[in-house]
Order: C-alpha cells, then sequence, then structure tokens
C-alpha cells in the first residue's frame, strides 16, 4: 500500500516555510555576508563548559553548547560537507548560500565556532531552557561530551532535527523543538479558525509554490486532505 503523502507534503511546506525565519538578515546595502565581531567581542568568562547559549533573533532563536576556551558546538544546515572533505572549507562561517543550500538537501553538520561566529553578534542567554527540563539537566561535562561526540556531518530537518534538538539532547537527555511547535500550532489555528479563510487559502496556494505540484491538480484535490491533516 502506498503511504499518505498529504502529511509528507504538509511537513515539506512548513520546512520551506520556516526556512525564510532561518536566513541572516543582511546590512542594506550590502552585497556580502555580514562579518562576525571581533574575538573579545563577547566575555566568555561567565560561561562554563556544558552551559546551553541562546541567542535571539528576530523571528527564531538559535542554540549551542559551550565547550569551554572560547568554543561553541552549534548544528547549522550547510551543503558544503556534502560536496568536499576540505576541512579548512568547511570550517569557515556558514554563508547564507551554503546555508539555504543545506536546507534544501537537508544536510547539516554539527561544528565547532568561537562564540563570535556562533552568535553573530547577538546577544546570549546562558541556561535560558533550564526552568523548562527542572528535574532533567543534565551534569555539564555530560552535556559537552554529547556535543563533542555529535560533531560532524548529519541529516537536517526544521521540523524534527534542528538545532534546538540538538542542544536539549545534549543538555536535558530528550530532543525536542519549542519553536516548531509553535510554528506548527500556530498554523494549525489558522487552519481551523473558520474566519481565517484567506489565510487557509494562503497556504494552501504556498503549497502549490513550493511544492511544485503539476497544474493538472485540482484545488480541492490539494487543499481538502491538506486541512483535513492539519486540523486533525
Amino acid at each position: 500500500t502506498m503511504k499518505n503523502p498529504v502529511p509528507q507534503a504538509a511537513s515539506l511546506l512548513l520546512e520551506k516555510l520556516m526556512l525564510l525565519v532561518h536566513i541572516r538578515p543582511l546590512p542594506a546595502g550590502s552585497g556580502g555576508e555580514t562579518p562576525p565581531p571581533a574575538p573579545g567581542y563577547y566575555d566568555t568568562s561567565c560561561f562554563k563548559r556544558g552551559d546551553l547559549l541562546e541567542v535571539p533573533r528576530t523571528l527564531f532563536i538559535h542554540f549551542g553548547i559551550y565547550l569551554g576556551e572560547n568554543r561553541v558546538a552549534h548544528l547549522m544546515p550547510d551543503i558544503l560537507p556534502a560536496i568536499t572533505a576540505d576541512r579548512r572549507q568547511i570550517q569557515q562561517v556558514v554563508t547564507n548560500k551554503r546555508l539555504i543550500l543545506g536546507v534544501i538537501a537537508r544536510m547539516a553538520s554539527v561544528r565547532v565556532d568561537t562564540v563570535e561566529d556562533f552568535a553573530y553578534g547577538g546577544s546570549i542567554l546562558v541556561n535560558h531552557m533550564d526552568r523548562f527540563f527542572e528535574e532533567q539537566v543534565l551534569g555539564s561535562e555530560e552535556a559537552a561530551r554529547r556535543a563533542e561526540k555529535l560533531v560532524g556531518t548529519t541529516a537536517y530537518s526544521l521540523l524534527w532535527n534542528n538545532c534546538e534538538h540538538f542542544v536539549t539532547y545534549c543538555r536535558y537527555g530528550a530532543p525536542v523543538s519549542f519553536q516548531t511547535d509553535k510554528f506548527c500550532e500556530t498554523v494549525k489555528m489558522i487552519i481551523r479558525d473558520q474566519r481565517s479563510v484567506l489565510a487557509s487559502v494562503l497556504v494552501g496556494l504556498a503549497s502549490i509554490v513550493c511544492l511544485g505540484l503539476a497544474p493538472s491538480t485540482t484545488l480541492p484535490t490539494i487543499f481538502i486532505p491538506f486541512f483535513l491533516w492539519m486540523a486533525g
């Protein structure tokens, strides 16, 4: 029997939508990447090995595990490990182009960068998520060792295996993502709310564009099972 393609199609659509909030914004009028702050920009004396570092952005949050000596392990979508084994190229700061292609190809790497490269100028929160896992916080050394063992190429999914899944596994022993849960619930609320018909139609149209469905596919065929699955 064939698997129902609707959940898979909806999952792919959500991933493509979430891709938009993972791109680093470039300064106005700039044709290149924004350079990270110079070394020493952050005071790392307050960080301890195994700490969970959290960098709030405008529309999303990036996470990493501090390893000590100004090093942070974090999961980043990246296409380069799939096309070259040159560590010098791979270790360079991930650009928007590499990030986007990594998401499309579902390729990523758990990499170790300086605090400056990891935070990219953003403010850093330390162990801010501990309040949600009061009795599940692992030892700091255990969290750091878990992160170090996972360094290298890995599969990537914005919904099922992102930077938040990585750090929660390392520090709390369970890979979860509150960002993903919140995003999916928001989309479901839009679909369920009959007053949001226009928003629902827009989501459906986005599925046509993102998924590249054939022109011969009728709208009822696309929308009805998609909406039923999202409302379930």
